[in-house]
């Protein structure tokens, strides 16, 4: 065993992907349990399971990926493949980031109890009655814990499944619709349905049976409960007692059954609300309820019981997990903050309890750490987060994790929320994990709040994490430059040029680069025109379908659509101007080819990174494909020869400074080889340009950066040294004015 004493690294292996369906929400929880991991107190490793169960030690320019295909093929050719036995030399400590078949029922963790490897969550027997959902609601029932009514649906039955047997099963038990069917043996809400009409309850259940390809698992069908749903996470302390955090009521999206795959993991879906918002004794009847599940399934460590709260204070568990998802804003951390807890303080919590109950190590991960004795040197930034745009739940998710990857060693992180109307509010970890910038606003406080003018008083450096709207208009630019104050990206001028995506294509058309043809289109010509077919057409006679229409001014895929002719357009036209908030539509040629990302760095030296190749699913990318944990794709680098990619990346540094952009930006655009190019020969045709694109924790602009050798805190940290070095004059002057004012005193 390697640690022996107080100041001896823990190697903490973090275990992720897997063989189940749920293997992309966890490689998201594994990213950020390595993105929180204390790097004074531990040696990070991450482990990545394929679904064939194979195991590699994963590189680190493969972590911050959108989705696991994004690098799957370069596995064998780029990760160290190794075996479980190897692991007993490679590491001291396993943190689970599993989840589901193969990770949460026992079968990983009878593998590292044969390895006697100390790990996190619960013990063998534990976790595989925890992911029994018929046998864990057994154990519940007999110890009057109340829990729905249910029938099951045996694998065998499966194929031969009548409606006629599964109805007269449900009368037998006094179970009406609706019903939630579920299989017996998953997580993420994978394979749920609520049914309302008897003729949907077959292929609901042959849904839920076959949600792992290749395995047909027995299936529940319970009574739909009603009230208020909550999650309750406990924490288990050194000596193995229990207490739990805060409860936190979740209220479903309008129009939804149940808190789905989509509303856990999209930035800004859904509603949770901590503490939950109910009646003290009923609070503390979850409370109680909750601690009691955790003591008779065999929990360790940690639990997460999902349940409702009746209208009549009755508690129902629905759902036990030993190991709950870690994404940024995720139950665990939302209820941490509630008790002063950061994501990495909490990490550390859990990694020492769990060491403490194997015996190994007396080291104290909570206490201070020399970092915060050296408070007064380091630089205090700022980030700013929210917004007033469409994009402000991106926005959230991009300022989060600038909040968390900007390094605790040189920065003094303030995270300050930016309202609906333009005000800011200086925020504490409580309100920056939450799920939404809804939550933040019906949160902040009137002592929260802070003046533009007051920055210069509390920071030394603005990270802008807005997007679009006044973030990228310049408008900001030119509040920070009158402050003067550093902050990262582009000027006033290059920031409100690119915001407008028309007067960015035809300043680059100008200047000999291939954009995009284009027109503006406003609302007030348009209706005027009695004949809208005919004007139209006339507008659009130099124009052949497909096209492309979007906002010229926003971003994140809002309103963009792909129109296949003259009816398709003239719908959308209308649909467009009625429900979008915008004036002015912005009608574009549909450009073949290759569809690429490319992200660029630098002042005055620019570095032009890799492309990535998006794939989408459909005609646009759409901001699930973006956001969502494995939905779309990225591959970085796009698979192009060298020279192709060179050339790519010659004419992005091009753009980059024909625009006098600033610090980093990324440029989307479409890449023709010759043959299918108009003019003949290669061409790169750009899009838009965006000076602050997002900084979501899986951000194609990250997996770039990690390819030119560039971890995702250096490249933040780069952005911050950009933005000083660029406003050093600024610098200078704040430094010469504290001097002065000392000289007066």
């Amino acid at each position: 065993m390697k640690v022996s004493g107080a100041f001896s690294k823990i190697r903490v292996g973090v275990l992720m992907g897997g063989r189940s369906i749920e293997r992309e929400v966890s490689f998201n929880s594994g990213r950020t349990i390595c993105d929180h991991l204390d790097t004074q107190k531990f040696e990070i490793i991450p482990v990545f399971q394929k679904d064939n169960g194979k195991l590699y030690l994963l590189p680190w320019h493969f972590l911050h990926r959108g989705k696991i295909s994004d690098f799957y093929s370069r596995l064998d050719t780029e990760a160290k493949l190794i075996k479980w036995d190897d692991l007993k030399k490679l590491i001291d400590f396993v943190y689970l980031a599993l989840h589901g078949r193969y990770g949460e029922d026992g079968t990983v963790q009878g593998i590292l109890e044969i390895l006697n490897i100390p790990y996190l969550g619960a013990k063998v027997f534990g976790s595989a009655l925890i992911m029994d959902k018929v046998a864990q609601k057994i154990i519940l029932q007999t110890n009057n814990i109340l829990t729905p009514k249910d029938i099951i649906i045996n694998s065998s039955e499966i194929k031969n499944l009548t409606l006629e047997n599964v109805l007269k099963k449900l009368k037998i038990n006094n179970i009406n619709l609706p019903v939630v069917v579920k299989p017996s043996h998953e997580g993420s809400s994978f394979g749920v349905a609520v049914i309302y009409k008897e003729k949907d309850l077959i292929s609901a259940i042959k849904n839920a049976a076959t949600c792992t390809p290749g395995i047909t698992q027995s299936v529940l069908i319970e009574e739909k409960i009603e009230g208020i749903e909550f999650v309750s996470v406990c924490l288990q302390k050194p000596d193995k007692s229990w207490f739990p955090l805060a409860v936190t009521q979740v209220i479903i999206e309008q129009g939804y059954d149940f808190y789905d795959y989509e509303q856990k993991y999209m930035p800004g879906r859904a509603t949770k609300i901590t503490p939950a918002n109910c009646e003290k004794k009923d609070y503390q009847n979850i409370l109680d309820t909750c601690l009691k599940v955790t003591e008779l399934l065999n929990f360790n460590a940690i639990s997460r019981i999902d349940g409702f709260l009746t209208k009549s204070g009755q508690v129902y568990i629905i759902d036990p997990n030993s190991l709950t998802g870690m994404s940024p804003s995720s139950f665990l951390f939302n209820q941490a903050a509630e008790v002063g807890l950061s994501h990495t303080q909490l990490i550390n919590y859990l990694i020492d309890s769990e060491l403490k109950q194997y015996g190994i190590t007396n080291i104290n991960l909570l206490e201070q750490d020399k970092m915060n004795k050296n408070i007064n040197s380091k630089k205090r930034v700022v980030v700013l987060l929210g917004g007033e745009t469409n994009e402000r739940e991106i926005s959230l998710e991009s300022g989060r994790n600038i909040c968390y990857k900007l390094s605790p060693y040189k920065y003094e992180v303030i995270p300050v929320f930016v309202d609906n109307n333009k005000e800011l509010y200086k925020i504490n970890n409580k309100l920056l994990v939450q799920n939404s910038t809804r939550e933040i606003n019906e949160l902040k406080t009137p002592e929260m709040k802070i003046n533009w003018a007051d920055l210069p008083d509390i920071c030394d450096f603005v990270f802008i994490g807005l997007h679009g709207g006044i973030g990228e208009s310049g408008s900001v630019q030119g509040m920070l430059e009158m402050l003067n104050l550093p902050y990262n990206g582009s000027g006033v001028l290059a920031s409100s040029l690119c915001m407008d995506k028309y007067k960015t294509n035809q300043y680059l058309k100008n200047k000999g680069f291939n954009v995009a043809n284009s027109l503006l289109l406003d609302q007030n010509t348009w209706a005027e025109n009695s004949d809208q077919e005919k004007f139209i057409n006339k507008l659009l006679k130099d124009f052949n379908y497909p096209l492309i229409i979007k906002p010229h001014d926003d971003g994140c895929s809002f309103f963009v659509k792909k129109i296949k002719d003259i009816k398709d357009l003239l719908k959308n036209l209308n649909l467009y101007f009625k429900e979008s908030g915008k004036n002015v539509v912005m009608i574009e040629e549909f450009i073949a080819g290759i569809e690429l990302t490319c992200g660029a760095f630098g002042n005055d030296e620019v570095i032009a990174m890799p492309p990535s190749k998006v794939l989408a699913s459909k005609d646009i990318l759409s901001i699930e494909e973006k956001f969502l944990p494995g939905a779309g794709e990225n591959l970085t680098p796009a698979p192009l020869p060298k020279d192709v990619l060179d050339f790519i990346r010659k004419e992005i540094a091009q753009a980059y400074k024909a625009l006098n952009l600033k610090g980093y930006a990324r440029t989307d655009c479409f890449y023709q080889e010759a043959k299918i190019s108009p003019t003949g020969v290669q061409r790169l045709v750009i899009l838009e340009v965006n000076t602050l694109p997002g900084m979501t924790p899986a951000t194609a602009i990250f997996h770039a950066a990690a390819e030119v050798g560039l971890k995702p805190m250096e490249f933040v940290d780069k952005i911050v040294e950009l933005g000083f070095e660029l406003h050093a004059k600024t610098v200078v002057t704040k430094e010469q004015d504290v001097k002065q004012k000392e000289s007066n005193i």
